[in-house]
């Protein structure tokens, strides 16, 4: 279903806290559910329980949820170059 790259990509904003599931679904059409099942499918188990007790509840995970301050999906050094 995806490449090994965007696999990677996928699990890379699951992790982030600031990029909503809405993010994801827009760029590659799964949802909230499915990422959910991916991450299940394609982590470790310990990782994957890690990453669940994480992101639930997580209001920055969904667009509805976070608050108006919130304008970024990552913090303004996570791209700088090395």
């Amino acid at each position: 279903m995806f490449d090994e790259v965007q696999q990677s990509r996928i699990i890379e904003m699951a992790w982030e806290d600031r990029t909503p599931f809405e993010a994801i679904e827009r760029l590659y059409g799964i949802n909230e559910a499915q990422t959910i099942q991916l991450m299940r499918r394609w982590m470790k188990p310990s990782s994957f329980r890690m990453w669940r007790k994480r992101v639930s509840g997580r209001r920055t995970k969904h667009l509805k949820l976070r608050s108006p301050e919130v304008g970024r999906s990552h913090c303004p050094t996570q791209y700088k170059p090395r």
